[in-house]
C-alpha cells in the first residue's frame, strides 16, 4: 500500500508507544483485514462525528470531515509508527480535516491564529466574589464554596434537561476550551493525547482546561440554584 502524506499528520511524531492491542489491530489492518477496520469504525465512529460536529456544526459537514478522516487513516497505515495510540492518531487526522472545513466555511478564524491561553489572564477562571476580602480574618478562603456534586440528587445529574444544559455549556465555550474538555471529559483521552491531537503544551493544556471545566461548572450551579444557564 502506498502512502500520501498530508502535512504529516497521517504519521505520528515521536512519543510514547501505542498500546499492545493496538499494534495488533494495525498488523491486522495493514494486511487488509477488512472485519479489523469494521471493529475500528464501530470503535471511533461517533466520537469522530461528535468531534467534527464541535468545528463545523451542520451534520452533512461533519460527516464528510469524518469520510476523509478515514481515507486519511486508510492512506496513512503504512506511515503510521505506532508512537501514540491508534485512537490519538485518528483523532489528530479528524481535528486537522475539521480546521480545514472549519476555515473554509467561514466559521472559525485559523487556529493558529489565536492568542496562547495565558495572554487572556483578564479571564478569571473562578468569580473573585465567591472568596473572603483581604480585610477579613479569612481572606483568601472561599467564602461561597463550590456545590459538593456528590449530594446532588442521582436523578438530576442524570436528567435530560441537565445533560442539555452541560451540552450547551460546552458548546459555549471558547474553541480551544471547548476542544480540550470534549477530548478529556468526554472521550476520556489522557493530558498527553490531548497534547498530541492539538499541538499544544502541558500548561495550556492544564489551564485550558481549568478554564472549561470551571465555566461548566458555573453553568450548572447556576441551574441547580435555580438560575439561568450558561452565560
Amino acid at each position: 500500500m502506498t502512502t500520501r502524506k498530508r502535512d504529516s499528520e497521517e504519521t505520528d511524531p515521536a512519543g510514547g508507544e501505542a498500546p499492545a492491542d493496538d499494534l495488533r489491530l494495525l498488523r491486522a489492518l495493514r494486511a487488509g483485514d477488512e472485519a479489523g477496520f469494521v471493529a475500528l469504525l464501530d470503535r471511533y465512529q461517533p466520537s469522530l462525528v461528535r468531534l467534527a460536529l464541535m468545528y463545523v456544526g451542520d451534520r452533512a459537514v461533519a460527516d464528510e470531515v469524518v469520510q476523509e478522516t478515514w481515507l486519511g487513516v486508510l492512506q496513512g497505515l503504512e506511515g503510521f509508527r505506532a508512537e501514540s495510540s491508534l485512537k490519538t492518531w485518528i483523532f489528530r487526522i479528524l481535528s486537522n480535516r475539521a480546521k480545514t472545513h472549519a476555515r473554509r466555511e467561514d466559521r472559525s478564524v485559523p487556529f493558529s491564529s489565536l492568542p496562547e491561553p495565558h495572554a487572556d489572564s483578564a479571564e478569571l477562571a473562578v468569580d473573585p466574589d465567591r472568596f473572603s476580602p483581604r480585610d477579613q480574618l479569612r481572606s483568601g478562603h472561599w467564602a461561597y464554596p463550590p456545590r459538593h456534586w456528590d449530594k446532588t440528587p442521582e436523578e438530576i445529574a442524570l436528567s435530560r434537561e441537565t445533560s442539555a444544559l452541560l451540552e450547551e455549556a460546552v458548546a459555549s465555550l471558547p474553541l480551544r476550551q471547548r476542544e480540550v474538555i470534549t477530548l478529556r471529559d468526554i472521550e476520556g483521552l489522557t493530558a498527553d493525547e490531548v497534547c498530541d491531537v492539538l499541538g499544544i503544551t502541558a500548561s495550556n493544556q492544564r489551564v485550558l482546561l481549568h478554564r472549561a471545566r470551571s465555566r461548566v461548572r458555573r453553568a450548572l450551579e447556576r441551574y441547580l440554584d435555580g438560575g439561568a444557564g450558561p452565560a
